[in-house]
């Protein structure tokens, strides 16, 4: 049994945990369906403390200001309790954009926000450090945390997270499930920022650096998921790669029939996840994307029902 990462540790400015992303519902005429929305996040919180919203699973690029403040309002009733760590997405086409929504959910009471870059060019270097710098330095008493991904044109590496950490001081880490074997240890390594990757990198993260796990199926798959970290945490490598192993496997498995569908955005993947949780969550996403046809939700399920329904246990 290992003893923890193999580098030495780098003090990070965020707590390593599992990142939760809470989807929306909406209804035929593209509402919101509070009531799903608050069993949704009422589930998550039984397993999980640290949820978020607004991500690209979350169609945070896609709602108006109005229901962005309606979700927002929800959301905070629903995670104002001790022990729970909410986190709150703000996407937009500029600064400007971005600390508006930021300026919302912060009056609603949010103190931590998943930024992505602005996606209409990519930013230059100097534009990179002005937009962090603007957006975060509007909020000194807030947290931020960016979205890595190359939506907005431009993947940040380590080098721009080392200018970035020394120039702002409330940025805390990154969701970045995007980058390389390299890349992922030089992140993990040399930053003091907490990255949250996806369970694909988590593994190889973890063992050079603190980390989080970004959990995209932590809805289906809780106690394997919590486990998935927990071994990771613990430095407990080879019962990892077993885990790792037959997670990626059972996920395989569910996705088989929704390969030859094509390639949907994120959110029609993850809604399907938290449908097959037990929460009534429609399939639907807002205009123009396209969401998954009910019968392949149902294939999906049924193979993994049939093959692995112990992950479902």
């Amino acid at each position: 049994m290992g003893a923890g990462p193999e580098e030495a540790a780098v003090t990070k400015r965020y707590h390593p945990a599992i990142l939760v992303s809470c989807e929306i519902p909406w209804d035929d005429d593209e509402r919101l369906i509070e009531d799903v929305f608050r069993q949704e996040i009422r589930a998550a919180l039984e397993q999980f403390d640290d949820l978020y919203i607004f991500g690209t699973a979350g169609e945070g690029y896609a709602v108006t200001v109005p229901v962005f403040r309606e979700i927002v309002a929800i959301f905070r009733e629903e995670t104002d309790r001790e022990g729970v760590h909410p986190m709150v997405g703000c996407i937009g086409l500029s600064t400007a954009q971005v600390v508006e929504r930021v300026g919302i959910a912060c009056d609603a009471g949010f103190r931590v926000f998943q930024i992505s870059l602005p996606p209409w060019g990519a930013l230059n270097d100097a534009e990179l450090v002005t937009y962090f710098t603007d957006v975060c330095g509007s909020f000194p008493d807030a947290r931020f945390v960016h979205y890595n991904l190359l939506r907005p044109k431009r993947l940040l590496h380590a080098a721009d997270y080392r200018r970035l950490q020394d120039a702002v001081g409330n940025l805390v880490g990154t969701k970045s499930t995007g980058l390389g074997i390299g890349e992922t240890l030089e992140l993990a390594r040399d930053t003091e920022l907490m990255h949250f990757y996806g369970e694909a990198n988590f593994p190889l993260g973890c063992r050079h650096g603190e980390c989080g796990l970004l959990a995209s199926y932590g809805a289906i798959f809780p106690a394997q998921t919590k486990e998935l970290f927990e071994l990771g945490r613990q430095g407990r490598f080879g019962e990892l790669a077993r885990l790792h192993a037959e997670y990626l496997a059972v996920a395989d498995v569910f996705w088989e029939p929704a390969k030859a569908f094509g390639d949907l955005i994120d959110g029609a993947w993850d809604k399907m996840i938290v449908r097959a949780s037990g929460i009534d969550m429609p399939l639907r996403l807002l205009s123009p994307y396209q969401s998954f046809p009910l019968e392949v939700y149902e294939a999906c399920v049924a193979g993994l029902r049939a093959r692995h329904p112990e992950w479902l246990e």
